[in-house]
C-alpha cells in the first residue's frame, strides 16, 4: 500500500482557489441539499443530497456520486459544494435530467485515494497506486452507495461519478476499487496510475484537463487517457489551452457534459 503524505504546497493551491470561490459560494443558496450522515465501523462520512423535484419513490432515478477537491476537506458538511453542486441546482438541469445527486465529504488529512505527491523546484511528481489497496473512505463511499440504494429508488444501471483534483484521483479509485458499479465516470484535473487501464475500462469516461495545471500536470489524465484508448474503452479527453488547476470551471460549463453522462447505461 502506498502511504500518501497530503503535501502541504498542494493543499495550499487549493485552498486559494476555494477561497477566491468563497463569495460566490456564500452567495447561493444550496439548502435544497439536505445533509445527512453515513456512519459505520470504518467511520463517518457527512455527504449532501439533492433530490429531483417531486421525487416520486416509484421511479428509478439515476445517481451522481461528486467527489471534491482537497481544499474542500472537513467536517462541516458544507464546503464540499462549493465547485459543482450550483450546475445541479439550475431549473433546466432539474427539469431535464432528473437525479439523485450527492456531495460526499472527505476528512481533513484523508483522501479519497493513494498517491505520493512531490514539488521539487516548481517541477510536480505524483505517482499512483497500481494496487487495489483498502482505502478507508473508499469503504465509507461504497458504504454510502449502498445506505443510497436502500433509501432511494436509484437504477442500478444508471449510476455515475465524478470528481475533481484530489476527487478526480478518488473516481479513478472508486472505479478501480468497484469496476463494475458505475455506468459512467468524469475526472477533472486529476489522474491515475496507467497500469490501470484495463481494470477501469468498463464504464464511459470523459477526463478533463487545463495545460497550464501547474498543481496536477496534464500529463496525467493525458496517460491515463492514452492506456484506455490503447485498449478501446470509452474514453474521451478535453484539454483546455491555457488554463491552470481550476479547468473544472469549463467542464461544468461544457453543454454537452450532463447530456453524455445520463445517455451511459450499463
Amino acid at each position: 500500500m502506498i502511504k500518501k503524505p497530503i503535501s502541504r504546497i498542494i493543499v495550499l493551491c487549493i485552498l486559494t482557489l476555494s477561497i477566491l470561490s468563497s463569495n460566490n459560494m456564500l452567495s447561493q443558496d444550496f439548502s435544497a441539499y439536505k445533509k445527512d450522515v453515513y456512519t459505520s465501523k470504518k467511520g463517518t462520512l457527512p455527504y449532501r443530497v439533492l433530490l429531483p423535484r417531486n421525487y416520486n419513490q416509484n421511479i428509478k432515478y439515476p445517481l451522481i456520486l461528486f467527489l471534491h477537491g482537497s481544499g474542500e476537506r472537513g467536517s462541516d458538511n458544507n464546503l464540499q459544494l462549493t465547485h459543482g453542486a450550483e450546475l445541479f441546482l439550475k431549473e433546466s438541469v432539474r427539469r431535464d435530467y432528473p437525479a439523485v445527486v450527492v456531495f460526499p465529504q472527505c476528512a481533513a488529512e484523508d483522501s479519497w485515494s493513494n498517491y505520493q505527491y512531490s514539488r521539487t523546484d516548481g517541477k510536480v511528481d505524483i505517482i499512483y497506486s497500481e494496487t487495489v489497496d483498502k482505502i478507508k473512505h473508499q469503504e465509507l463511499l461504497r458504504g454510502l452507495v449502498k445506505k443510497l440504494k436502500d433509501n432511494f429508488n436509484l437504477d442500478n444501471n444508471r449510476l455515475y461519478i465524478g470528481g475533481l483534483s484530489m476527487g478526480g484521483m478518488g473516481t479513478f479509485d472508486m472505479i478501480k476499487q468497484n469496476p463494475k458499479m458505475f455506468a459512467a465516470a468524469f475526472a477533472i484535473c486529476g489522474g491515475a496510475n496507467p497500469k490501470i487501464a484495463k481494470r477501469i475500462s468498463k464504464p464511459s469516461w470523459w477526463i478533463f484537463h487545463g495545460d497550464a495545471d501547474g498543481v496536477v500536470p496534464v500529463k496525467y489524465s493525458q496517460q491515463i487517457y492514452d492506456a484506455l484508448k490503447a485498449i478501446d474503452a470509452d474514453v474521451q479527453l478535453t484539454i483546455y489551452e491555457g488554463v491552470n488547476h481550476d479547468s473544472w470551471t469549463n467542464a461544468f460549463a461544457e453543454p454537452e457534459l450532463l447530456k453524455w453522462l445520463f445517455s451511459k447505461s450499463l
